[in-house]
């Protein structure tokens, strides 16, 4: 028998619903100051595939991006479904991270001013010195080669091989990407750096010397922040998306549309 249980998900649904989370991503990037117009790249796998990824067609300003305007993009770029332009830089850079051995599920590239503005110091490192900071121990891989736009898919693939196992990758002179499991994931990523830079360079404005936290309590941390991943049976990082998701519900429902 191959009728559907009644109320589960099909695999429309589940693109429906990635759609409508990936357009919450760039509406509230643009809300928190994370976008550069028209620029940067957020993306994500299509639900049940490894071989194509959702990608705004360029042109659009982030502010008005909505989950039916999204292409359908294939690892080799071919345009699947949607209409507009695959901007050369999204498709170098995301391609190669999604195709690559750990077919990343969402990828997030910024240009955000506090991550940018610590990847553009002599030394760029997150230091272990902030709570939030403390969350990403272990997790960050760092590209110190900057050599300007990625214009052929080696730019992208060498990000890729930099990233490694890491979930962060901080682009000296550039920027950062966040990578997840989930929109809500890697957006919870790109958020909490954004916030442990911030207040960083707010510490090094005093021109007083970092308190480090004793790395045997930055382990210690780390651990904590992996064991309490759920609050009430609930994912931490999915209560936060949904609660953001929720605001612009309120105030620019057509993101989902």
């Amino acid at each position: 028998m191959n009728a559907r249980i009644q109320g589960s998900p099909t695999p429309a649904d589940a693109e429906r619903q990635a759609r409508i989370d990936l357009a919450a991503c760039h509406r509230l990037a643009v809300r928190y100051g994370y976008h550069e117009g028209i620029d940067n790249h957020l993306t994500l796998l299509v639900p049940g595939y490894d071989d194509r990824f959702l990608l705004a067609p360029f042109g659009l300003h982030w502010s008005e991006v909505r989950a039916s305007d999204f292409l359908v993009v294939s690892l080799d770029g071919t345009v699947l479904a949607g209409k507009g332009a695959v901007e050369d830089t999204a498709f170098y850079i995301h391609a190669p991270l999604h195709g690559g051995a750990r077919r990343i599920r969402c990828v997030l590239h910024t240009h955000m001013p506090h991550a940018t503005a610590l990847s553009m110091l002599e030394n760029p490192v997150l230091e272990m010195a902030s709570q939030n900071a403390l969350g990403f121990h272990g997790q960050i891989a760092y590209d110190l080669n900057y050599g300007g736009l990625a214009l052929d898919r080696s730019e992208g693939e060498r990000m890729a091989a930099v990233l490694g196992d890491c979930s962060m990758l901080l682009l000296a002179n550039h920027g950062i990407v966040a990578t997840g499991r989930s929109v809500a994931d890697a957006f919870n990523s790109l958020y909490f750096f954004e916030r442990a830079a911030e207040v960083q360079l707010l510490a090094l404005s005093t021109g007083r010397p970092l308190r480090r936290v004793p790395d045997a309590v930055v382990r210690h941390t780390h651990a904590q922040f992996q064991a309490a991943t759920d609050v009430g049976g609930a994912g931490r990082v999915e209560l936060h998306f949904a609660a953001l998701k929720r605001l612009l519900d309120r105030a620019e429902p057509d993101y989902a549309h």
